[in-house]
């Protein structure tokens, strides 16, 4: 059978003939498809989405010519759910690239082959281009903004969507992947700049941008009309019965939209109209039965869907290519075909070969001996090393020290084959390597070194690590909803409110408490202003103005919060008081540890390990809680301080809520710690009686460096003599006898916290800073956010999120928590999804059984598993990616959150669906728990949900297990604000005042407008926020970098908001030097300070000695000022002056 060179492979010319190739081992298909795409524009088509995806990678490394992925909508065919707008974002960008005449290698998967698109002339004749120094005018862009299809929001966050706020205007254009901020000067583009949707901060600028639309059909009112005609000729219903119809009639893009396309256009086009005449084909093996399918699929769904008159469907072959049209259109241009069959007539063979073994075998005492024997086996061959990412390339460099390679790092592929280098290494996600013949050059990925487990894209979105925007949030306010001021204690915000005093216009914020009575707060005086988070706002307390109610409230409160922090900081003195274990500084073997990680560490969790490491290397004990979602790496943490604390002469134990879990967590530390010294033990009820007694043995001797298991390991029978660190996974599922017993250990040794969702009473002790708080909330690659819906139960709901799933070749967990009934539940899915196959699991199945079941579902023999909650915290099923919960209002938030992170573990959407009895039927708090939920459906959402618990629930106190408290009366944000000063006065050795509890705050009044405008910012929640981030402000540099991050999402400051600014500088100062309020007109004003003024009263007699016609007393706390103050700018030099005068006496004296 004749070969040929991968690097110079044949190319097809003619459209007669096929060129048949044997598809080569590893990678080197895609390189032998790179060298073919360098001669001419080439059209991979592949039998899958995910095969698309793999071969995308291998592409990037190998092609010198752009690749051009057009991935599939990720939906059914006829789908009532429309795709991703990351998805849409990618289409869109490859269409328009090829209508700019981009050159290279488009790559799709068969099905998404078959979809009809928009007509080529569609994108062009809808391209808005920007420039810097161009005109636009504000109305017509929106106008043609919302043409396009794009959505306005107040913040912007992802694809399609923009805001305008004044002179900035922010835009997440398709086909980018980062959103962009247009400043303008009057009419004229002043700058157009990239900006990070985490903190909406902005970064580089360019010079021009091109928009594409916002969606593949359009909403023009020629579409629309199309599309009315279309839909009113093919359909023998009435249109006004269809929302959908109704709904585009309106430009409403309802969802499922998209497979409705062939209606807003006269005709259609395939891809292949897309892409030059020149274009070649390539066809992987699969894709004939592939496409087969695919339409039996689109065939069955028309038949099973098409009854619904309020939704009709388009028929198949209008909506979809049928099989014999797409696979004419491929016959019709030259053509390589690749055959997995190696005794194909008329295939031509690819000159090179398989690489052997070459697998690190970390229990081998030379775990890289077959690599070694490659090496001096083959020292002809050029080898090339690949590494997923710069960090990984420094982990695998560390990994291979041993082997004393030189190791240069060349940019590619085809940069390594021109030089002069025997080896090198190179950042690349390539898949699999390859092994040359001619030349004799050989590619090792992460893959042959390591296994799958690397293999994943790290094309991560941007992530702030500013974790305090997730805390900033619970201090936004909705209208109506109960707030807590310091001083008058808890009334209702009713919005905010422009009013006159003094002849100048500020804002306020309308406060209503009991008996109608209204109170009007400065903005500048936010900072006293908290939401009232309790159990229920409807339940919230109305207090009334001017009545001693809320000082007893108040100082009742301050009586119990002075009891907690005491006893807080009891348990806080004796571990700081206690000499904990000092573990050795990270050497050697830990950085090799750390280096054989198969993963690059995300900026939150490398941050999370720094803690760690730190609070270990201290003499106080640690009692550190890492929070993040399931799958953010939590655990890779928890190893880190494991194998410090074991390197030290310490035992570790792990304690985990479930036996499953605790043989998971077993198997992963095992295979983590292989290439290690580290012995490794499992406790759990299962443990076989002999294996159970020469484990303790070995526990009692030392010899066992980690144990691991369930509440058992806290059992007298379990000693424990070198005990250095204990690390808890999900510490809210244990009961109150186990988290007593873990009390008293925490002021001994090291305590370190995994949760995905922390209970209140963790929460709580963290941010009283009495326990340390990390949060992962950076997502891993390419991990889309899981859809949720809360619906009520329905067949044909739970049919059709089953098939969704199923067809798309991925698994389902079916969450059903009666095990009495678990078995009829398992068969009515059988005969309601014919398609599926069943498994059950539940905690009353015997062990081996569940491990059986869990396994078997694990390596995909089931598609769809029928389970209890002991998934809750079960093994890693990445292609499970759709959960259905039945009776969802039965479980908590903490639990919900829990159950929903079993799947979207991949970059697929994900859903799940919380099935519920009818609304009348569901008490309050599951009603607003499903709110909650179905509302935080972001990546990392685990640590907001919490913060909601506290609120739905009613925060815990937090020493006891009673979940209510006196924050039921003053509300838990103020609650923890008095801990907190509390906390800080015991520990300064302060007694903490109870009668005045609080600092209330300077009031400032200089007749002055110190506002933020509405048309500088528009939205009221928006300005609410940007209101209380200034009165929180603490510092000048705090208030100069708000004031960056103000004129960069919205423009330059207008004069009120410039006087709110400096206003609030001077509040700053004046909190300082004890001052309680201070007035200034245009010729005269005031001071007055409080009760534990800083100035000393021999500087004030000073001040009235020297200038008496501008200053002088009156009584014993008010000093009054005489001076021409007109302007605003000497009414803020005059306050300022003397404020510095006032703070260099006290600091002279």
């Amino acid at each position: 059978m004749p070969s040929f060179s991968l690097l110079e492979p044949p190319q097809p010319h003619g459209t007669r003939d096929t060129l048949y190739l044997t598809a080569p081992p590893g990678s080197a298909t895609a390189l032998a498809l790179a060298q073919v795409a360098s001669k001419a524009p080439l059209l991979v088509i592949t039998p899958s989405t995910a095969s698309a995806q793999r071969m995308e990678q291998d592409l990037a490394f190998y092609s010198t010519v752009p690749v051009l992925p057009f991935p599939d909508w990720e939906t059914l065919p006829y789908d009532s759910f429309s795709p991703h707008q990351d998805i849409i974002s990618a289409r869109l960008r490859t269409l328009r690239q090829l209508q700019d005449g981009v050159r290279g290698i488009v790559l799709v998967p068969i099905n998404t082959l078959m979809q009809r698109l928009p007509p080529v002339e569609y994108i062009a004749g809808r391209v808005m281009t920007l420039q810097t120094g161009a005109k636009l005018n504000r109305e017509t862009f929106r106008e043609s903004l919302s043409r396009a299809g794009y959505r306005a929001v107040e913040t912007v966050y992802e694809p399609g969507e923009y805001a305008m706020r004044g002179a900035i205007i922010d835009l997440f254009a398709m086909g980018m992947d980062e959103p962009i901020r247009i400043d303008l000067f009057d009419d004229e583009i002043d700058t157009l700049r990239h900006f990070d949707p985490g903190n909406q901060r902005s970064t580089d600028k360019l010079d021009h941008l091109e928009l594409l639309p916002a969606h593949e059909y359009s909403l023009s009112r020629s579409a629309i009309a199309c599309f009315r005609e279309q839909f009113e000729t093919l359909f023998d219903v009435d249109p006004r019965q269809s929302p959908l119809y109704n709904d585009a009639l309106k430009a409403i893009p309802s969802p499922g939209l998209e497979h409705y396309l062939p209606l807003f256009f006269e005709q259609t086009a395939s891809l292949f109209e897309h892409v030059t005449d020149d274009t070649r084909v390539a066809l992987l093996p699969g894709i004939f039965q592939a496409a087969e399918q695919h339409w039996q699929a689109i065939e069955s769904r028309y038949d099973n869907l098409g009854v619904d008159s309020t939704r009709p469907l388009i028929p198949p072959h209008r909506a979809f290519f049928p099989v014999s049209e797409v696979f004419s259109a491929i016959k019709a241009r030259p053509r390589i075909e690749l055959t997995e069959d190696e005794t194909h007539r008329h295939a031509l063979t690819p000159d090179a070969q398989a690489l052997p073994t070459l697998a690190i075998n970390a229990r081998a005492k030379q775990p890289l001996s077959a690599l070694a024997d490659f090496l001096e086996a083959q020292p002809q061959t050029r080898i090339l090393f690949a590494a997923e990412s710069r960090g990984r390339r420094e982990a695998l460099e560390e990994i291979l020290a041993p082997l004393h390679l030189q190791l240069p790092h060349v940019e590619s592929f085809h940069a390594f084959l021109g030089s002069q280098h025997g080896m090198g290494i190179t950042e690349s996600q390539v898949g699999s390597g390859l092994w040359l013949t001619e030349p004799n050059v050989a590619v090792i990925s992460e893959t042959e070194l390591f296994g799958d487990v690397v293999r994943q894209s790290r094309r991560r979105e941007k992530a702030t690590d500013d974790n305090e925007l997730a805390v900033r949030h619970l201090s936004e306010l909705k209208e109506g909803a109960p707030v807590v001021h310091q001083a008058h204690g808890v009334g209702r915000y009713m919005g905010l409110e422009t009013l006159e005093a003094g002849g100048q216009a500020n804002e306020f914020l309308a406060l209503y408490y009991a008996d109608g009575a209204k109170l009007y707060v400065p903005v500048d005086s936010l900072h006293l202003i908290s939401r009232y988070s309790g159990a229920d706002d409807e339940l919230a307390p109305l207090h009334k103005l001017g009545s001693d109610q809320w000082e007893k409230a108040r100082r009742k409160a301050a009586e119990k919060i002075r009891d907690t922090a005491a006893e807080l900081l009891d348990v806080y003195a004796r571990r700081e008081a206690q000499q904990g274990v000092v573990y050795d500084a990270p050497a050697e073997e830990y950085t090799r540890f750390s280096a054989s990680f198969p993963f690059e560490e995300t900026p939150d969790q490398q941050a999370a390990i720094e803690a760690v490491i730190s609070d270990m290397t201290s003499p106080q004990p640690m009692d550190r809680v890492v929070c993040g979602d399931v799958g953010f790496g939590k655990t890779e943490v928890a190893m880190r301080a494991a194998f410090l604390a074991v390197q030290s002469g310490r035992q570790v134990v792990v304690l985990v809520p479930t036996t499953l879990l605790a043989r998971q967590h077993f198997e992963n530390f095992r295979d983590r710690f292989a290439d290690t010294a580290v012995n490794i033990g499992l406790i759990s009820r299962f443990t076989a009686g002999k294996e159970m007694t020469q484990t303790l043995q070995s526990i009692k001797e030392g010899q066992t460096d980690i144990v691991i298991g369930t509440h058992k390991l806290l059992s007298k029978s379990v000693e424990l003599p070198k005990i250095g660190l204990l690390i808890i996974d999900e510490e809210h599922r244990f009961g109150v006898a186990q988290k007593e017993k873990l009390k008293t250990l925490r002021a001994e040794i090291d305590i370190l916290t995994l949760t995905a969702t922390p209970i209140p009473r963790t929460l709580n002790m963290a941010m009283s800073g009495i326990r340390d708080l990390s949060i992962i909330a950076t997502p891993p690659a390419r991990r889309l956010s899981v859809k949720t819906f809360v619906q009520q139960r329905d067949n044909s709901i739970i049919k059709e999120a089953l098939l969704r799933e199923i067809l798309r070749g991925g698994q389902v967990y079916f969450l059903h928590n009666e095990v009495k009934t678990i078995e009829n539940t398992a068969e009515q899915i059988r005969e309601l999804v014919p398609e599926a196959r069943v498994a059950v699991a539940h905690g009353q199945l015997p062990e081996r059984s569940l491990e059986r079941v869990m396994s078997d579902f694990y390596h995909r023999r089931f598609n769809v598993l029928v389970c209890s909650t002991i998934i809750e915290t079960g093994i890693d099923v990445p292609s499970a990616n759709t959960i259905l919960i039945e009776r969802a209002d039965k479980f908590g938030l903490a639990q919900l959150h829990q159950l929903r992170g079993r799947v979207g573990r991949s970059h697929h959407q994900a859903y799940a669906y919380l099935l519920t009895p009818p609304p009348k039927a569901m008490t309050r708090d599951a009603v607003k728990r499903l709110e909650a939920i179905s509302a935080s459906d972001d990546l990392g959402a685990g640590f907001t949900l919490a913060s909601h618990d506290m609120e739905i629930r009613g925060a815990g106190e937090l020493l006891g297990d009673e979940q209510s408290g006196q924050m039921e009366t003053i509300g838990y944000t103020l609650y923890m604000e008095m801990l907190d000063r509390a906390v800080k006065a015991i520990r300064a050795g302060k007694t903490p005042n109870i009668d005045a509890p609080f600092n209330n705050g300077v009031e400032i009044s200089l007749n002055l407008p110190a506002l933020i405008p509405d048309d500088y910012i528009h939205d009221v929640q928006q300005r609410l926020v940007m209101y209380k981030r200034i009165a929180n402000t603490q510092s000048d540099a705090e208030l100069k970098e708000l004031q960056v991050e103000l004129i960069d999402r919205f423009g330059l400051l207008p004069a009120p908001l410039k006087n709110l600014i400096r206003q609030t500088k001077l509040r700053q100062r004046a909190e300082q030097l004890g001052v309680a309020r201070i007035e200034a007109g245009e010729s005269k004003g005031r001071v007055l300070f409080n009760s534990a003024t800083q100035v000393d009263p021999l500087t004030l007699v000073m001040l009235i000695q020297k200038s008496p016609q501008h200053y002088r007393l009156d009584g014993s706390d008010t000093l009054r000022f005489e001076f021409p103050m007109e302007s605003v700018e000497q009414r803020f030099e005059k306050v300022e002056t003397l404020l510095t005068t006032l703070n260099q006496k006290v600091a002279a004296a």
